[in-house]
């Protein structure tokens, strides 16, 4: 046999043990049910973060759910969820693996992390999303890196069509923690430009701002967009009597001190939800607080911060700097993780603003300047009734 030959055939079989390698791994394919009639939807619903801490992908899945559709939640699964998550016979959470520790430290530069990280999280979406969440009718994702990317890929592999739900742009929330000139925002800008074009069956934005800006450039996206504004879910209810509600404030470590005082109402509480990140200009809260305090005929205001998140300690050496200074007064600010039934049950008065989420007490002083930015959405809720705060646009 001539070497001409050997090269040939060993090309040969090498392309057919490549071919059906390739086979053996394709995962399996959406398939359209045969049966005339209404069928319940199936849908995947993908975040690149923890379940808990994302109520608004959390509020998808019960929707969905609740209208008869099979769910498979993917994520972190870090914080506890929304309970009737968990006992929502057609809601699964497929858990993703979280990076190694070095790679969510500040060890290693962002240069080099910041790759490896986005490795890390290719591989574990793959095996998930590919194949050990079966395929659905349809993939829903934010517009973040690497998730949009192999949504595509495994929408198109897997025969399923990608929803893009646009509660916030990726790129600005980088641009907060690495500077508008760092080259990977603008990476990350066109990256969210070209597949915003070309990826999605249909979108979803949490505003009619967004929508507007998403049909302009750069974005000139083409396909359908809906606007679904953020609401809060049943869980989010006072309790029914001043009984329930002084046993959870003496139960809950975080107001057990205040409860007879803010029952009889000597002491306002505020509660406030963050994600601790720089789209969520929390200045905003604390100004407010400073300028409260600095009326002295007002209460007392007990206001308890929950969330996890990068710039939690930042904020809590401000917090430390104004009390030394002695610009609180009569305002005792106190950072908390509460879980979600704990922080949905504290909820009497409840302010929230943010390019995502967050909260607290404002002046009219920082409407108007959330108002001239254009960017904060603030959401009032007093009492069972829900108001819109002046200036503010409706979340």
């Amino acid at each position: 046999m001539t070497s001409l030959a050997i090269v040939l055939w060993s090309t040969l079989g090498g392309l057919l043990v490549a071919t059906a390698i390739v086979l053996v791994l394709l995962p399996s394919q959406y398939k359209k049910p045969s049966t005339s009639g209404n069928t319940s939807v199936s849908v995947q619903i993908l975040v690149l973060g923890d379940i808990g801490r994302s109520p608004r992908m959390q509020y998808h899945a019960l929707s969905i759910a609740k209208h008869g559709g099979t769910v498979h939640l993917i994520g972190y699964h870090e914080s506890p969820p929304h309970p009737d998550l968990l006992t929502t016979p057609n809601i699964t959470i497929h858990a993703l693996a979280t990076p190694p520790k070095i790679l969510r430290s500040s060890l290693l530069p962002f240069a080099i992390a910041g790759p490896l990280k986005v490795l890390w999280q290719v591989g574990t979406l793959l095996r998930v999303l590919g194949y050990t969440a079966p395929a659905s009718a349809w993939l829903l994702n934010p517009p973040s890196i690497p998730t949009l990317a192999i949504a595509l890929v495994i929408s198109i592999l897997r025969n399923m069509r990608l929803m893009i739900d646009w509660h916030n742009y990726g790129w600005t929330i980088l641009a907060g923690t690495k500077g508008a000139s760092h080259p990977f925002v603008a990476i990350s800008k066109a990256y969210e430009c070209a597949l915003g074009q070309s990826a999605p069956s249909a979108n979803i934005t949490v505003t009619h701002a967004m929508r507007k800006q998403l049909q302009k450039p750069p974005y000139d996206i083409r396909t359908p967009i809906v606007t679904l504004h953020d609401r809060p879910a049943s869980i989010f209810r006072p309790l029914a009597s001043v009984s329930e509600r002084k046993t959870f404030l003496s139960r809950l470590p975080d107001t057990e001190a205040f409860a007879t005082s803010i029952l009889c109402g000597a002491t306002k509480l505020v509660v406030s939800s963050t994600s601790w990140t720089p789209d969520e200009d929390f200045s905003l809260l604390l100004d407010a607080l400073v300028s409260y305090a600095a009326a002295d005929s007002h209460a007392p205001i007990l206001a308890i911060i929950t969330g996890k998140g990068p710039q939690k300690t930042h904020y809590e050496a401000q917090i430390g700097a104004l009390l030394r200074a002695g610009k609180l007064g009569n305002v005792r600010i106190q950072t908390a993780w509460l879980s979600m039934s704990d922080y949905a049950a504290l909820l009497r008065w409840w302010t929230c603003l943010g390019g995502a989420a967050g909260g607290g007490v404002l002046s009219l002083r920082k409407l108007r300047r959330a108002r001239a930015r254009g960017r904060q959405r603030v959401w009032v809720r007093n009492g069972t009734r829900a108001r819109r705060a002046p200036g503010a646009a409706v979340q």
